[in-house]
């Protein structure tokens, strides 16, 4: 790991972000147990497929409860998991509707698996079917949980960086329950934002219950992109790039003391403004999103320790992108250009799992089913030089894969053998996986614990993981003439990765703490790759304009990324009226390429370029450093003025940075480049008034002294920012 002065270390530590605690979520009741560090009562599924408790289980996880989400100002589960250690958010500082990158712990943002209520989201329309964040809301969640490092052997493809899963709610009290919230702002000159989230549910005496709601957000943004034309009377054609989002969520239940059945339906719709790419502007490039979900399962208890889970889901998105002709310049001229492309995908999973709970064990076992597919379509007309048309539709090709898996996790204590030994634990799983196109893979985990007293817990864990080839990785038909070689690479096999995790936690009265460090090195990487004759020298490629070169792009398991980290958090009740929360996440990693990964029979033997950063694999290549992951801190101070009223400060530091951007100078036809991104810091000032028993006004002073910050190079990032929102929770009649 690259060494952070101390200077820099004590800075990010002392004046980050905003941590776990919005405002609001440090008030204390006046009872004797005002002094606990966490007054609810937390459990976290996500580690171990049960409920456990976060202080028991031996691995860095997180639990974002209802009511800390609830007391906070923030609109978006990107802004929530912003405030997390080891967690960065590329985007969430854009204008709203752009693209949310998540980055977990070093992990690329399609190495880190999200869910809700359980059920894996992806995006298997994009090349790498990352998910991108901004199309969760939060509307209807219960809590948010994270578990950080491979998490592979539970949860399956893309559990390299970590689990995020977010649970939505279920039951309220017996009658009818009410939830509305209207939010509105602006967050630089001319801007503005206005939202609404209602959420009702019933709730009945024998245990059914139902829930609906609905969220929209409408913004007037910013302009996107940096204007750097300086040229005095240039043609200048700026715009704003607005969007406008609905959710609406039903949901119906049963809960009671042997059985629990749910079934849910989220309609996502949106629409975003674009831009052609960094500094360059576009006022007629419209994204339309729609993604319909279904998630279902129910869970009975059998008695005698064992219960028995269903969980499913299915969902279908589609995207679609108009760029119109666009104009040039103040006579009117556009580029006679238009262009649409939709894109389609589908996922589907079911699994079934048994639980077992007694004395000193805990078990589970189970296995499912998933499956991906996939659509697109695209046309392009050009009226310049007498027309052009092209047209390209993939549907018919039936694109799709699925995964087949059993897994067993098993959580035994030392009281199995001796009572002198339960400050002992073990954890340990597999699970086989077998996919439709590369065949089996399996993972594993082993992760042994010891009590060093009550409340403290030293852990260490060892954890495998895979991310699947996504389905355009696989199947891309993209030909190139001369070669014969496809863009997409049915031989691709997944990339694999082995994590290890040493760490400590502690609760006392006031205070909780946390550090841990990790290293993860993930093998077998797939890069986009560009292909040259191979006998042509690399040095005279492209020199001759009557020569092609060029012989395709395909997808090659190529590389290998190792990351390392530490990662520290803590919460500590100051006084009766004050509590600080922070945390710390440094990471450094590297890539390394070599000629005996390369899969000749997929190239032909040609020489191989690395779109990621322009370099010709010819031996053995390292890249040091990874783009968009910088060291970051969170810091946060909540003051209860008065019983009625907290104020919460804080502070969010990301580190230097290297961003991508195209650079047209390496290689003939351009590859990825890498631009140093400054530091920056930002703080916040929130309030919580609580008007009455259910009436909140909340209020949120962003950015309050840098407002000229750069998350990613070429874009412009939210202002200076005011909100206020007013919301309403309880039972109205």
């Amino acid at each position: 790991m690259k060494p952070v002065p101390l200077l820099s270390l004590f800075l990010s530590f002392t004046i980050g972000v905003i941590a776990q605690v919005p405002p609001g979520a440090a008030r204390v009741p006046s009872s004797p147990d005002s002094t606990k560090t966490y007054p609810m009562n937390e459990v976290v599924v996500s580690a171990t497929r049960s409920e456990r408790a976060p202080g028991e289980i031996g691995r860095s996880v997180s639990v974002i409860p209802k009511e800390m989400i609830a007391g906070s100002i923030y609109n978006s589960v990107a802004e929530v998991l912003s405030q997390q250690q080891g967690v960065y958010v590329v985007g969430n500082g854009q204008n709203p509707g752009m693209l949310q990158s998540l980055f977990m712990r070093g992990a690329a943002s399609n190495q880190t698996s999200v869910l809700i209520d359980e059920v894996p989201i992806t995006d298997p329309s994009t090349p790498t079917h990352a998910l991108d964040l901004s199309e969760l809301a939060l509307l209807g969640t219960d809590r948010i949980e994270l578990v950080r490092g491979s998490h592979s052997t539970l949860y399956g493809s893309s559990a390299i960086g970590g689990v995020v899963n977010v649970l939505s709610a279920k039951e309220g009290l017996q009658g009818f329950n009410s939830d509305v919230e209207f939010t509105g702002g602006t967050f630089g000159a001319n801007t503005s934002t206005y939202g609404e989230n209602i959420l009702l549910n019933y709730t009945a005496a024998s245990g059914i219950y139902a829930n609906a709601g609905i969220a929209a957000d409408n913004v007037k943004g910013l302009d996107a992109t940096v204007d750097t034309l300086t040229t005095p009377g240039a043609f200048k054609n700026r715009d704003r790039d607005d969007y406008n989002r609905r959710d609406i969520l039903g949901k119906i239940g049963y809960k009671s003391d042997p059985l629990e059945l749910y079934a849910s339906y989220r309609n996502t719709t949106g629409s975003a403004g674009l831009d052609k790419g960094a500094f360059t502007d576009d006022n007629n490039d419209i994204l339309g999103f729609r993604r319909n979900l279904f998630t279902y399962g129910g869970e009975e208890n059998l008695g005698s320790g064992w219960s028995l889970k269903l969980i499913g889901g299915y969902s279908d998105l589609h995207r679609a992108s108009v760029d119109d002709s666009s104009v040039v310049d103040a006579t009117g001229t556009t580029d006679h250009a238009y262009s649409s492309d939709t894109w389609k995908g589908s996922t589907n999973t079911d699994e079934l799992q048994a639980n077992f709970s007694g004395r000193g064990l805990a078990a589970v076992v189970g296995g499912g089913v998933s499956t991906e597919t996939m659509g697109l379509q695209s046309f392009y007309y050009s009226s310049a030089f007498g027309g052009y048309e092209s047209t390209s539709n993939l549907d018919t090709l039936d694109i799709h894969t699925s995964i087949r898996d059993l897994f067993l996790h098993v959580d035994a204590n030392g009281l199995l053998l001796d009572e002198a030994l339960s400050a002992l634990s073990l954890g340990a799983g597999i699970r086989f996986n077998r996919h439709s196109t590369y065949g089996d893979n399996t993972t594993l985990e082993i992760n042994p614990s010891y009590s060093v007293r009550q409340g403290a817990l030293l852990y260490f864990s060892y954890s495998t993981g895979f991310n699947a080839p996504s389905l355009y990785e696989l199947y891309a038909p993209d030909v190139n003439d001369l070669s014969g070689i496809a863009r997409g690479n049915r031989n691709l096999t997944p990339e694999t990765s082995s994590s290890y995790e040493a760490g400590f936690k502690q609760s006392l009265n006031a205070v909780s703490y946390s550090v841990d460090y990790f290293v993860t090195v993930t093998d077998n990487l797939i890069e986009d790759v560009y292909l040259w004759d191979k006998n042509i020298g690399i040095d005279t490629l492209g020199n001759d304009y009557l020569r092609d070169d060029f012989r395709g792009d395909t997808y090659l398991n190529v590389g290998k990324q190792t990351t390392n980290g530490f990662e520290a958090s803590f919460h500590a009740l100051l006084s009766r009226d004050f509590s600080l929360t922070g945390n710390l996440s440094i990471v450094a990693g590297r890539l390394d390429y070599a000629t005996s990964a390369i899969n000749l029979q997929q190239t032909h033997g040609n020489h191989v370029q690395l779109f990621s950063n322009g370099q010709f694999v010819t031996g053995n290549v390292e890249v040091r450093g990874l783009a968009r992951r910088p060291n970051s801190a969170n810091l946060s101070l909540a003051w209860i003025v008065a019983p009625s009223v907290t104020l919460t400060f804080s502070g969010r530091y990301a580190g230097r940075r290297n961003d991508v951007y195209y650079d047209a100078a390496l290689g003939p036809y351009g590859a990825l480049g890498t631009l140093p991104i400054a530091a920056y810091t930002l703080f916040d000032l929130a309030g919580r008034w609580d008007l009455g028993e259910h009436v909140t006004l909340l209020g949120r002073l962003a950015n309050l002294f840098d407002t000229r910050y750069s998350e990613i190079a070429g874009y412009t990032t939210e202002g200076r920012g005011i909100y206020v929102s007013l919301r309403y929770e309880g039972q109205p009649f």
